[in-house]
């Protein structure tokens, strides 16, 4: 009797737990990716994330970044970016806690390679994070390391994974994972949805999102000349 009534307690305590938190909820992020060249070694990056704890609804987090990138070749290469992010950590919708506002430096180094009819992409992140709690500011540093597999399927249909895991240069050394798997249309030669799924894992918590991607790369060099 003493074992099932611990056994009830547990259940209760975690089903307690995962609604303060919303890790029972399905989430949803909404983003927006550019990349747009202005030369033929330089391109600027412009992204824009909402996410919520749950659909479309339950504010949770607005990231903007911007960056230029620097083309080594074909397969290779960096930027330096710039964003601005506001989190809420609190499941409660409007609730009075304190936001956390945060402007963030990160410096990037990509590598593509194919295999057969997979497209390879790693992407090596290095972040220096300014962050406000409102009666606390604090800096602090992470390193992210993304692996990224796509496979045509056909022309205008793709498949999209990837895992991600950030690393803390302080504190706790695992920060978080990211496995994602997404299917992609291609709308045009420089536009292109995904609709995926997002598992999203920290040391203590666990997070499923959808997610719904647009990605939108105007080649801006043809404007600039005639300019």
């Amino acid at each position: 009797m003493r074992k099932i009534l611990g056994l009830l307690m547990l259940i209760s305590a975690f089903t307690l737990k995962a609604q303060v938190n919303g890790e029972n909820k399905l989430g949803s992020w909404h983003m927006y990716f550019g990349t747009n060249k202005i030369s033929d070694k330089l391109s600027i990056h412009t992204e824009a994330q909402l996410r919520y704890y749950e659909q479309a609804k339950n504010f949770n987090q607005l990231l903007l970044r911007t960056g230029l990138n620097y083309h080594i070749d074909a397969n290779t290469w960096t930027t330096l970016g710039y964003g601005y992010i506001i989190t809420d950590s609190t499941f409660r919708e409007f609730s009075n806690e304190t936001h956390l506002y945060e402007h963030r430096i990160f410096e990037r180094f990509f590598l593509k390679n194919k295999v057969w009819e997979f497209n390879f992409e790693h992407r090596y992140t290095l972040e220096q994070r300014f962050m406000d709690f409102g009666i606390l500011k604090d800096i602090q540093h992470r390193i992210r390391y993304r692996l990224q597999l796509t496979l045509p399927l056909t022309n205008t249909f793709f498949l999209n994974f990837y895992d991600e895991i950030f690393i803390n240069l302080q504190d706790d050394f695992f920060g978080q994972n990211r496995l994602y798997a997404a299917i992609g249309i291609n709308v045009t030669d420089n536009t292109s949805i995904q609709l995926g799924y997002l598992k999203n894992q920290f040391s203590d918590l666990n997070y499923d999102r959808l997610q719904i991607g647009v990605t939108y790369n105007p080649d801006l060099r043809g404007v600039l000349k005639k300019k």
